[in-house]
């Protein structure tokens, strides 16, 4: 695998590599408080499943400690202002959408395109990171998994009632995630992580999760290409 070759010539300690890991360090920082606030008002949102998204949110905090950990591993601090205008776009959508009562696409943006971005991210970054880092993402990215399920579960129960909220949620924020990912190309580069890797792991983990929803394999290739032509 090139990925696992690039990591034995990755300097961790580098300048460049330290520049651009205090971006990438920042990102899966804010994710994982912007997926504990989120995790939060979807209990509200939710109450049946309140306790259950209030564990998640727990996880998602205790995760967040985790990389704040292997961001001082490597005296780095991370670039937080970079961070919070890079989740900006998702952030502000799903704070419309949770003021509206919007569930469904609450539970889009955070259980499937965060959830998913994430996971593609965490798969991508273990082969070519530093053993710390490795150690803490491993825990994490088992963690990931059950919080994309959550997501899956619910809509797969409401999926008639949910599948045009869906469809246009989908179509307001899936090409968000493209850009996203164009934005931190260079800096994911230099840790060893190439975009077209980010890219295909990203659409495997939300093809699944679309089909497990129930949509199906036409509509998954159909919803998955929104916005592509950007990445």
């Amino acid at each position: 695998m090139p990925q696992l070759e690039a990591s034995l010539e990755i300097d961790f300690y580098s300048e460049v590599y330290k520049e651009a890991y205090s971006r990438i360090n920042a990102i899966v920082i804010e994710g994982e408080q912007e997926a504990n606030e989120n995790y939060i008002k979807l209990g509200e949102l939710l109450p049946d499943n309140k306790d259950q998204l209030l564990g998640l949110a727990k996880m998602e905090h205790r995760h967040k400690k985790g990389f704040e950990a292997c961001g001082r591993n490597l005296k780095v601090t991370p670039d937080m202002e970079f961070a919070r205008l890079f989740f900006s776009q998702l952030h502000e959508n799903f704070q419309v959408a949770a003021a509206e009562n919007r569930v469904v696409t609450c539970l889009l943006i955070q259980s499937l395109i965060i959830e998913c971005f994430a996971i593609a991210a965490y798969n991508i970054y273990i082969p070519v990171a530093d053993d710390f880092a490795r150690k803490i993402t491993e825990g994490v990215v088992k963690d990931e998994y059950s919080h994309l399920n959550f997501g899956e579960e619910w809509l797969k129960a409401n999926f008639e009632a949910s599948k045009q909220e869906l469809e246009a949620a989908n179509r307001q924020n899936l090409p968000i995630v493209w850009k996203m990912l164009n934005q931190v190309e260079a800096d994911a580069r230099v840790l060893g992580m190439e975009k077209e890797a980010l890219v295909e792991d990203f659409m495997i983990q939300y093809g699944e999760a679309l089909s497990n929803i129930g949509f199906s394999s036409r509509d998954v290739m159909r919803l998955s290409a929104m916005g592509l032509a950007a990445a």
